[in-house]
């Protein structure tokens, strides 16, 4: 049966209806421009698993848990369910960790950068900015050879344990469960943690997300190292979809608010949220997915993607606990040179993970 979602089309499709999405769930009670945001729902889930203590910032997102199980099931009906792994899971560990620092340097992954401008957040130009130039990066690492190696058939069963994984921390939050008084599992009662759409929409988005982005391979960082590496524009168009819709999503519901100073969970140091961003595109260009696209590749049996994400949502953990993340006051006391630490080990990674002529 043709996949109707792979062609340009589809694509589009795809991503009108993510932005049209993001901003509903916006609107149902997600936090301002952050209808969806990879990065940003993983730091949730570190904090209210006591990864970290940040009280603002600590809920189960279901939307995380539907993309999985949504690429899962979808992957599995259309015969794509490959179980597969053994492509250097350590370094794809620690560029999830890193990416995670570079998106909570920012405040958002390349899904709220997009969400951000598309809800009048000028600070998000310098992000995508950013975004685009360590993409940039990897592609020039690309083009000289760079290779984390193949992976390797697996079992079906180990495809198995990642999206059981997210099933089980969704009956988790579906049931409040709390192993001790004051949690764990830990709830915010303020900030953005508290700010959250009804179960069943944010687990039913999350799952259409899911299946549909399987099904067209959706991915902002692709889409980027595409039109550098091939003038291929295919993805791009998902991804200038997704924007559009979203802008005008939010144009309808009242939620268009324009400027720089006062954006919610956002801030203006220009330098590190260019820098943030460009630490997180790279570690993404070098692990060969956006958060979003190793959330659904993970549902698929990836278990190299399934690395990359809990190496993000560990490195949310330590990014909260060691003054990295930054606030709406700016970048945090720490933050700017874990960025460099950052740059450097995806730079050595870069250059000494090429395949030799």
């Amino acid at each position: 049966m043709k996949n109707i979602f792979s062609s340009r089309w589809g694509i589009i499709v795809v991503g009108a209806l993510i932005g049209i999405g993001a901003s509903l769930l916006q609107y149902f009670g997600n936090p301002p421009n952050m209808g969806i945001c990879v990065a940003c729902f993983e730091r949730d889930i570190a904090g209210a698993l006591g990864l970290h203590r940040a009280d603002v910032v600590q809920y189960l997102r279901p939307e995380i848990m539907g993309f999985v199980v949504g690429a899962f099931f979808a992957a599995l009906l259309a015969g794509e369910y490959k179980p597969r792994g053994g492509s250097a899971p350590l370094v794809r560990f620690f560029l999830g960790i890193f990416a995670m620092i570079g998106a909570l340097v920012f405040l958002g992954c390349p899904w709220r950068a997009l969400l951000r401008l598309a809800g009048g957040d000028g600070n998000a130009i310098l992000g995508i900015l950013g975004l685009i130039a360590g993409i940039g990066i990897g592609v020039l690492f690309l083009k000289n050879g760079y290779t984390l190696g193949r992976a390797y058939p697996q079992k079906k069963s180990g495809g198995w344990i990642f999206p059981a994984l997210m099933v089980g921390v969704f009956l988790l939050l579906a049931f409040q469960v709390s192993f001790a008084p004051g949690g764990p599992i830990f709830f915010s009662e303020k900030g953005p943690g508290s700010q959250h759409a009804p179960l069943i929409i944010s687990i039913i988005a999350g799952l259409i997300i899911g299946g549909l982005a399987q099904r067209s391979r959706f991915c902002t960082m692709g889409a980027f190292r595409d039109v550098i590496l091939a003038r291929d524009f295919h993805l791009i168009s998902g991804v200038a979809a997704l924007l559009v819709f979203a802008f005008i999503a939010n144009l309808v519901l009242g939620q268009f608010k324009p400027g720089f100073a006062g954006q919610p969970v956002a801030h203006t140091d220009h330098v590190w949220n260019f820098l943030g961003m460009m630490l997180a595109g790279l570690a993404f260009a070098l692990a060969g997915g956006c958060p979003g696209r190793q959330l659904f590749m993970s549902g698929e049996g990836d278990m190299d993607a399934g690395i990359f994400v809990l190496g993000m949502i560990v490195g949310a953990g330590i990014a909260h606990n060691f003054a990295l993340a930054s606030s709406p006051k700016g970048a945090a006391a720490f933050g700017p040179a874990a960025v460099i630490v950052g740059l450097a080990f995806c730079l050595v990674t870069g250059f000494t993970m090429r395949e030799k002529a």
